[in-house]
């Protein structure tokens, strides 16, 4: 008997239907295994990025803060010369 080229003759013998069943199981577990070792791979990106990221967040936040710093020390400089140019014109 010939088949068409996209059929499989399925097995006829209780054997032969168990083997096919055993192999697909494999291979179906080999996949599964496959799949959990990129997602473990993944998490371990994300772990380490993540990490990357909390560190680039703390020295953000650290800038920030020394930004803060001096701009308010410029605001008090600059007000203190307001002051300063204000008693030399006479305005207050």
């Amino acid at each position: 008997m010939t088949l068409p080229a996209n059929l499989v003759e399925f097995p006829q013998s209780e054997g032969d239907r168990l083997r096919l069943a055993l192999r697909r199981l494999e291979a179906a577990l080999q996949e599964q295994k496959q799949a959990v070792a990129a997602f473990r791979n993944s998490l371990s990106e994300m772990r380490e990025a993540t990490a990357s990221l909390s560190g680039g967040m703390q020295h953000y936040n650290a800038v920030l803060g020394e930004t803060a710093g001096k701009v308010a020390a410029a605001g008090d400089a600059a007000r203190a010369l307001q002051g300063r140019a204000d008693t030399m014109t006479g305005i207050s």
